[in-house]
C-alpha cells in the first residue's frame, strides 16, 4: 500500500537552534526523525546592524505523527539523520576570523574607510600557545587608523575584539593591525631591547626606556626574559609607565 511522501517545511528564526525547535515542534517530530538543512546560517550583524534570520529545510523520515502497529515495530533511523547545505568544514577558529572580518569591516565602513582585510594566523610562540588570529588592513592613506604611537589602531582592535567576544559568546583572541605596522613595530623593539641591554651591561649601570603601551612594554621583557646578564623591570604609572633594564651586577643575580 503507497503513502504520500512526507513534505518538507522552511523555518526561519533568530538563530539556527530557534528554527529548528520550532520546525521540530510544528512537524510534532523528533531532532532524530528528521532531515535538517540549513538554507542560510544567518547573521547577528554588528550594533544591530545587518542582521538575517537563520533559515532551515526539515524533511520528515517518515509522515509526522504516524504511529507504527504494535507488531510491525518501527525500523531504526538511518545512521545519518542530519545534512547541512554543502559547505566546507568549519573549526571554531575559521568562525572566530570569518566574525572578526565581519565587525571590522563593518567598523571601516562606518569610519568611511575604504581598504581589503586580510585574516591570517599568527606563529605560535610554543607548542602550548593558541595563536591570534592577526587581521591586517590594506589600502591607501591608512595613516589615520594607526594614529600616534599605535593609540588609534589599540583602540580599533579593542572595539573589535570587544563585539566579536560578544558575537562567538567567548573570548576573542585576535590582532588588528595595519599594513604589517604592528609586525614591523615589534622588529623595532626586539632590536632596540637587545641594544639597551648591551649598552646596560657595557655601562654596568641601568637603562630605562620611554614610556610604552603594556603590549610593548610585554616585547621588551620578551625580547630579554633568556639574557642571564640583565633583567627587566616597569616602573611609573599610567602612561608613563616605562620599562627598565637593568645588568645582572646591579640586580643582585
Amino acid at each position: 500500500m503507497g503513502s504520500e511522501a512526507p513534505q518538507s517545511v522552511e523555518i526561519r528564526a533568530s538563530t539556527l537552534e530557534e528554527a529548528i525547535e520550532k520546525g521540530l515542534l510544528q512537524l510534532g517530530l523528533a531532532r532524530n526523525e528528521v532531515i535538517i538543512e540549513i538554507v542560510d546560517e544567518g547573521s547577528r550583524g554588528v550594533l544591530g546592524m545587518g542582521a538575517r534570520d537563520a533559515v532551515i529545510r526539515l524533511t520528515p523520515l517518515r509522515t509526522p505523527k504516524a504511529v507504527a502497529a504494535p507488531s510491525q515495530p518501527a525500523p531504526p533511523p538511518p545512521a545519518v539523520l542530519r545534512e547541512e547545505a554543502p559547505a566546507a568544514p568549519r573549526t571554531e577558529g575559521d568562525e572566530e576570523a570569518r566574525v572578526a572580518k565581519e565587525v571590522l569591516a563593518e567598523l571601516l565602513a562606518q569610519m568611511k574607510i575604504k581598504a581589503t582585510i586580510r585574516a591570517e594566523r599568527a606563529q605560535a610562540a610554543s607548542p602550548d600557545e593558541d595563536p591570534p588570529w592577526v587581521l591586517n588592513i590594506q589600502g591607501a592613506d591608512l595613516g589615520v587608523l594607526i594614529g600616534r604611537r599605535g593609540e588609534t589602531l589599540n583602540a580599533l582592535q579593542y572595539i573589535t575584539r570587544l563585539i566579536v567576544s560578544r558575537e562567538i559568546q567567548r573570548r576573542a583572541n585576535i590582532v588588528v593591525d595595519v599594513e604589517g605596522y604592528k609586525a614591523r613595530r615589534e622588529e623595532a623593539l626586539r632590536r632596540l631591547a637587545v641594544r639597551m641591554a648591551e649598552q646596560a651591561r657595557r655601562l654596568g649601570k641601568t637603562i630605562v626606556l620611554e614610556p610604552m603601551p603594556a603590549n610593548e612594554r610585554r616585547i621588551i621583557h620578551l625580547a630579554l626574559r633568556d639574557d642571564q646578564s640583565v633583567t627587566t623591570e616597569s616602573i611609573g604609572s599610567g602612561d608613563q609607565r616605562k620599562v627598565t633594564i637593568i645588568p645582572a651586577q646591579n640586580s643582585g643575580r
